[in-house]
């Protein structure tokens, strides 16, 4: 695993998403409270930027189909998504916003 700096905690929009391309993987990230969290910027069930979908606390909605993913676990809640999304971790640390990248993701940037 890799960790790849995304910027700092305080430019982080809360209650949206951001999309960011880390280590050759597509990142939604969204920050709750103090709390940041990572997952796979494309929708399970249709080719859609969950980072650009309503954030309803912990949950995220797919701007093409409705469909609802839990941004902590990557679960899909509600339908037409019945799978779950990639979780990548995300880390503050000193006001610093970390993703970890698995190797074989960082490898090909």
């Amino acid at each position: 695993m890799s960790d790849v700096s995304i910027g700092m905690l305080a430019d982080l929009p809360r209650d949206v998403g951001r999309r960011v391309d880390v280590g050759g993987a597509s990142v939604a990230v969204f920050r709750v409270g103090e709390e940041v969290h990572a997952i796979a910027d494309r929708c399970s069930h249709a080719e859609a930027s969950l980072a650009e979908g309503e954030l309803f606390d912990h949950e995220v909605e797919c701007p093409k189909h409705g469909a609802s993913f839990d941004v902590t676990t990557g679960k899909a809640l509600t339908l037409p998504a019945t799978k779950a999304v990639a979780v990548y971790a995300a880390e503050v640390r000193n006001g610093e916003v970390f993703i970890k990248i698995p190797e074989e993701k960082h490898a090909d940037a």
